[in-house]
């Protein structure tokens, strides 16, 4: 098992080829100041690169997940609450990259969710590709409580999961709701006792699958979802074609004839 600390905010080890990825601010509920926007990207920049990776569980240290964006700390440093918005060329700019970084993590991306999960804490566990949550969780797309609105991607994870006027009574209001509330609402994919154990119990299912195939299917949908059917079936066709005799390909069909389990190499698809 390896450790790394990313600006003393973000701590990752590595298990078994699974990312454990812990917002270490537990004595603030995790919230979000420049240093943590810093760690979460690095982190995930950090994971792309590592081809034996086959998972990430994001969590939160100490009482929550994450209570959102500390709006004290941005108070002290206007400076730097501008400069999260320039985007320098990409795509994102920061506030969105710190979400957006799991959405293009080539392995699945699990948000464990306990305690307070506010705001920008709820946009990062909406980019993830599956939430486990606690039943008692305190949920809300808090931004309109300080007179904002959701800009850490939220206007397109928001818009996968629910019907708009949904989705604008929730940022409109801001009221807080349940870990059970957010499952009938669908925002969450399961709710759960004990989440970190079902996540990993889950993500050793993942693993006895091709990492390649899993990480192809995660770029199907995402590529896929908002396409035209002629768009969605040229992209599916392409993905196919990338998977057809790769290794881990040849791998899978062959356990599957001798009911053998397979034995995979590192993911070749995904950067």
């Amino acid at each position: 098992m390896s450790a790394e600390l990313f600006h003393n905010r973000v701590r990752v080890e590595i298990r078994d080829n699974v990312a454990y990825v812990s917002m270490t601010r537990a004595d603030k509920h995790n919230a979000l100041d420049w240093d943590m926007f810093c760690g979460v990207v690095a982190a995930a920049k950090s994971l792309r690169k590592d081809r034996n990776l086959r998972a990430v569980i994001l969590q939160g240290e100490g009482p929550s997940f994450c209570s959102g964006l500390d709006v004290p700390s941005f108070s002290k440093a206007p400076s730097k609450g501008l400069r999260m918005f320039l985007k320098w060329g990409r795509m994102t700019n920061l506030a969105q990259r710190i979400a957006w970084c799991w959405r293009e993590m080539p392995v699945p991306v699990v948000a464990v969710v306990h305690g307070k999960c506010y705001g920008g804490g709820m946009q990062l566990a909406l980019a993830c590709d599956f939430r486990y949550v606690k039943p008692d969780a305190e949920m809300s797309i808090m931004e309109v409580k300080w007179g904002l609105i959701p800009d850490m991607t939220g206007s397109v994870t928001l818009r996968e999961l629910l019907p708009m006027d949904v989705a604008k009574e929730l940022t409109m209001t801001g009221r807080t709701f349940t870990g059970v509330e957010a499952k009938a609402m669908n925002l969450v994919t399961h709710v759960s006792d004990q989440p970190l154990q079902d996540a990993e119990a889950f993500v050793a299912q993942i693993k006895t699958r091709s990492p390649d195939a899993v990480a192809a299917g995660k770029a199907l949908f995402h590529k896929t979802w908002t396409k035209s059917v002629w768009c969605a079936f040229a992209i599916e066709t392409w993905l196919q074609w990338r998977m057809f005799f790769t290794r881990n390909q040849r791998a899978a069909v062959k356990a599957g004839m001798t009911k053998q389990a397979p034995k995979f190499g590192p993911r070749q698809y995904g950067g």
